[in-house]
């Protein structure tokens, strides 16, 4: 696949998970499906139009996603099914420092994809879900360049009055955020524990905060 095609694709992955920031009006009354579809555009705008993201500011690249796309996700079920068992024997300091450095490599991660966004073309599929169900699969695709991408979202509807939906875990190319991350973290946790997996992810992230 061509890598810029990807690359693009992984930053209009990250504005689709934007999108579930939605308004308290919409919260309540509008289907995943349907609100992946509306803000998708009204996000994917503001980018095109933004000239600083489009010409590499990291720094605003990553205010964006922290401010818009983190309050948006349940981080805290993405963290532990990605640190996988060992999250129960975390203890809440541990399961602190594991979402707050595990965020940071979200964060990075998706900033210099998301300036590299193009026109492209998303569809988002018709739902298939009854009204009661709580977990849902939201599905679209991006085409750009000639090529075509499938993409999945796993949204959950918290309890509550006024709770909107939430991502925790979305699909690319056939592989799950999470469990790819997962397959990373297994080994510093059984060779180190996860003070060790907090050490690397900790080393990591400083080491890419000097990059440019």
């Amino acid at each position: 696949m061509n890598r810029a095609f990807l690359r693009q694709t992984l930053a209009l992955l990250t504005i689709a998970v934007a999108a579930l920031a939605a308004p308290a009006a919409y919260a309540e009354d509008e289907a995943p499906d349907a609100l992946i579809k509306r803000l998708l555009s009204e996000v994917q705008d503001t980018i095109k139009n933004d000239k600083a993201m489009r010409a590499g500011d990291t720094t605003k690249v990553v205010a964006l996603i922290d401010a818009r796309i983190m309050p948006s996700v349940n981080f805290q079920r993405m963290t532990a099914a990605a640190v996988g068992p060992a999250w129960q024997q975390a203890s809440a300091e541990q399961q602190r420092r594991l979402q707050e450095e595990f965020k940071i490599v979200l964060v990075r991660a998706y900033a210099g994809a998301l300036a590299q966004l193009n026109n492209q073309t998303v569809s988002v599929k018709p739902m298939k879900a009854a009204p009661e169900d709580k977990e849902v699969l939201v599905h679209a695709d991006i085409k750009g360049g000639g090529e075509t991408l499938q993409l999945d979202y796993r949204l959950e509807k918290p309890a509550g009055p006024g709770a909107g939906w939430r991502i925790f875990n979305l699909k690319v190319m056939g592989v799950w955020l999470v469990e790819t991350y997962r397959s990373q973290f297994a080994p510093d946790i059984n060779n180190k524990g996860l003070d060790g997996l907090i050490g690397a992810l900790s080393d990591r992230n400083k080491a890419n905060s000097k990059k440019p």
